[in-house]
């Protein structure tokens, strides 16, 4: 069985997420809410599912780069791997500012972007379509000949790295901040104040944001979030949200000129006579000033409406219950999805996504998500009695 280090990190994921939960209370930050954290965890099993299925696409472009058209060999020593972890990194860096700057590849990427806190379970809110959107940029790497495993492995231990900088609770560290990427520069990464947006794409290293210009130190307080909230806690939705934007946008596009520019042009940017996205929102992307007088993107009216929504006690213990149901599904599927059949897996697979969607529904107290969430809990039950009685 081949497991990335990601998937044998998750564990560890959880012990230091819930550390942080219990030292935010200590300290009373605020900087979690269960909706919230739920939501990220959400996104991050629905990317971790998909994930096996879409690694057909981006693997296997490296693979095939690599074995049929490499221009050499390269020996695997110290420093072949110290000058892949520094080209997987740059390239890293491109692949990131990019879904930034296309439209199309952020929307495998604004799922990162969306919560309205900042922890550690950010870290685990990643877009689904993202790898299958970026796989390209990394395929110079197979071209001059580094092998698929140690690519693999390095890009691992990329995003690994990344988790820890998710965080409010490590200040500035001296002068690391010259070199590596510290929680300080990726919360400047998270921010939607206008002198934060698209800023700090770094990986591990910041160098290459100061190297081509996209540097910005953090200064004043950082309002998380973007500038069009999806104002919803359903990761599938979420998953999805911006891909209905462009689909919008292409059905509104005149001519090849515009279409081309929903898919590769900014973000933000729709076609002439459109009503921009959301209240405040300008063409580029960016919110305008508002008359309360607060800083960019945070009036009522920008901030997400489930931020608003109170759910009851019962439902949140039914809704956490469930997921730690959820979480033992998705682990199961992960383990074991090479020992599983094709209708195993799929099967699974999107009952994973069901359920996370329907709890999604149900914390933001969607008009139609006790219905929902009844008839999964059916099904469910049905399902494992026909499977115990074949099996």
């Amino acid at each position: 069985m081949s497991l990335n280090p990601i998937v044998l990190s998750i564990p560890v994921f959880f012990i230091l997420i819930g550390i942080e939960v219990v030292w935010d209370r200590f300290r009373q930050g605020g900087v979690y809410r269960l909706a919230d954290a739920l939501t990220n965890i959400s996104c991050g099993i629905t990317e971790q599912v998909s994930g096996v299925f879409f690694k057909v696409l981006s693997v296997a472009l490296y693979y095939g780069v690599y074995e049929h058209v490499r221009l050499t060999t390269l020996p695997i020593n110290g420093w072949s791997l110290l000058g892949l972890f520094l080209l997987v990194d740059f390239c890293y860096y491109w692949a990131h500012r990019w879904s930034h700057e296309v439209n199309l590849f952020w929307a495998g990427h604004v799922v990162h972007h969306q919560s309205e806190y900042y922890n550690l379970s950010v870290a685990l809110r990643q877009g689904a379509f993202q790898k299958v959107f970026t796989a390209a940029v990394y395929a110079p790497l197979a071209l001059l000949g580094f092998h698929p495993y140690w690519f693999l492995l390095l890009m691992a231990y990329n995003t690994l790295y990344q988790f820890w900088i998710h965080t409010q609770y490590i200040d500035k560290m001296g002068w690391l901040e010259y070199v590596i990427n510290t929680p300080s520069h990726h919360r400047v990464h998270h921010g939607r104040n206008p002198e934060y947006i698209d800023k700090n794409h770094a990986g591990s290293l910041i160098i290459w944001d100061k190297l081509f210009g996209t540097f910005e130190p953090e200064r004043a307080p950082v309002v998380y979030g973007i500038t069009a909230p999806v104002n919803s806690w359903n990761p599938v939705y979420a998953q999805v949200a911006h891909l209905n934007t462009i689909s919008q946008d292409l059905k509104a596009a005149r001519g090849w000129r515009e279409v081309f520019r929903v898919l590769f042009g900014r973000p933000g940017w729709h076609p002439d006579g459109q009503p921009a996205r959301h209240p405040g929102e300008h063409p580029d992307g960016h919110s305008g000033e508002h008359p309360d007088g607060q800083p960019p993107g945070v009036s009522s009216k920008s901030r997400a409406q489930v931020e608003q929504v109170v759910v009851g006690i019962g439902v949140n213990i039914y809704v956490l219950i469930q997921y730690l149901v959820l979480l033992g599904a998705a682990t199961y599927f992960l383990f074991r999805f090479e020992q599983s059949s094709l209708i195993e897996r799929v099967g699974l697979a999107v009952w994973i996504f069901a359920t996370a969607a329907t709890l999604g529904m149900l914390l933001e107290q969607h008009k139609s998500s006790r219905l929902c969430e009844s008839v999964r809990v059916i099904l469910t039950i049905c399902t494992l009695f026909f499977w115990m009685n074949t099996h």
